[in-house]
């Protein structure tokens, strides 16, 4: 009976039932089978309730959705295009700028790709960029900000791990701006080969272009100077939490009384309401409080059970060195970032990798890292990556099509991934010069 109940979840998931409702019935039976009483799901609640870094999560996300919603994409994009458009290949650099920093914010590749796909797809043909290039560039580039400061995956992973978001914001920014070389040298060589028509830089345009943004491109600013204060003058002003409240406030003020994108009462074509963006950004929020409050009492059955230490004792009589487990927790990881949204899998498998990576030791920061860059390339992995489905729905292409024009850069940001995996010094390093307290 206990098999058939397991396989029914299974199926339902397959089915495509909503991942709460099977990850519940899978703590409702785990417990009831081992006699424990299943008040322990609501202690969970209420432990995840009473997390201090919990009203980061969505407060962020209104702030990400804010942009979103509003014009700041073309603002951004319009930055970034006379800073760097003058440079061979600088328009592919300009695309892979404007997405890391709008997934920075709305913590959602898909996202990226649908609000900057549209605008700078026409743009990149219109200056004789290849066409498979263009594609496999905004399809690739969707997903690239999520290491920075303040994505919302880390803010979820550091509360489902236990480890500190402050450092895991820190450590993120070497291997992101690594993703970010390693594709820009890539545009340039791309630019040289093609012969592509540059933009001429006009100083009176990038001051005119960076006057429009301003507001916009402080927000990072507010942010990090707010948690970590200037080095060498200030220490930090605001606790991660109070950072996330500032945020929100202020992209709310930016976005509704100074451009004026998004209307305060009644939606109007082209802007819509506060209540609108507000309400999507809390339905969000709802589906992600709701994944982790029945995957937290999953995974408290889990280590009830021992499940991590049996993994741990079975992966041993394999696996002897740290290399080796480095390379099998690589091609894990990408298969569940091909197969899981970013926030499930956090929810789900960062519980179980933990006591194991901590056995062949992996530090905490680094493994948050590693996690992370491994599924901000599972959203570009064939069969199932997410962006390969979300272009090919954007931009009207069979997803085969995409699988091949994206995989130069797949390759390139494997390539990276291996140098990040490998050198814990480039996640380390900035945190243990900003924060020399930091185990």
């Amino acid at each position: 009976m206990s098999a058939l109940i397991v396989l029914g979840l299974i199926a339902l998931a397959v089915l495509g039932a909503p991942l709460f409702s099977v990850l519940g019935g899978m703590g409702i039976h785990n417990f009831s089978s081992s006699g424990t009483d299943l008040v322990v799901l609501s202690e969970e609640h209420y432990k995840l309730a009473t997390n201090p870094h919990l009203v980061t999560i969505p407060l962020f996300t209104l702030a990400g959705f804010l942009m979103a919603e509003s014009r700041a994409a073309d603002r951004l994009v319009r930055v970034s295009r006379a800073l760097l458009g003058w440079l061979p290949g600088g328009l592919g650099i300009v695309v892979i700028a404007s997405c890391a920093f709008f997934t920075t914010f709305t913590g959602a590749s898909g996202v990226t790709i649908i609000a900057l796909g549209g605008l700078l797809h026409p743009i990149l043909l219109k200056e004789r960029y290849p066409e498979k290039f263009s594609l496999g560039l905004i399809t690739s580039s969707g997903s690239i900000g999520l290491l920075f400061p303040p994505s919302l995956p880390i803010i979820l992973y550091g509360i489902v791990a236990g480890t500190s978001i402050d450092d895991l914001f820190v450590a993120g920014v070497l291997p992101g701006l690594l993703f970010l070389l390693v594709l820009g040298v890539f545009c340039l060589w791309v630019g040289r080969k093609h012969a592509v028509e540059n933009t001429p830089f006009d100083l009176g345009e990038a001051r005119r272009a960076l006057w429009a943004a301003k507001w916009e491109l402080l927000v990072p600013v507010v942010v990090l100077i707010g948690i970590y204060g200037v080095p060498g003058l200030t220490t930090g002003l605001v606790t991660i939490g109070e950072a996330s409240a500032i945020c929100a406030i202020y992209l709310l003020i930016i976005e509704v009384f100074v451009y004026r994108d998004i209307t305060l009462w009644t939606p109007v074509p082209g802007k819509p309401s506060l209540a609108k963006v507000i309400r999507e950004s809390l339905v969000m929020v709802g589906a992600i409080m709701l994944i982790l409050g029945v995957a937290m009492g999953l995974t408290n059955y889990l280590i009830q059970e021992r499940v991590p230490m049996i993994l741990l004792d079975a992966i041993r009589g394999y696996i002897e060195d740290r290399f080796t487990f480095l390379i099998v927790l690589t091609i894990f990881l990408l298969i569940v970032g091909c197969l899981m949204d970013i926030f499930s899998a956090i929810i789900v498998v960062v519980p179980l990798i933990i006591p194991i990576s901590a056995e062949y030791g992996i530090h905490p920061v680094h493994l948050g890292i590693i996690f992370l860059a491994n599924l901000e390339i599972g959203y570009l992995t064939p069969p199932v990556g997410m962006n390969l489905f979300i272009s090919s729905l954007a931009f009207g292409r069979p997803v085969v099509q995409l699988y091949r024009m994206t995989l130069p850069f797949l390759l390139l940001m494997l390539a990276a991934l291996l140098i990040i995996t490998f050198n814990e010094d480039l996640s380390l390093a900035a945190v243990r010069w900003l924060r020399p307290d930091s185990p």
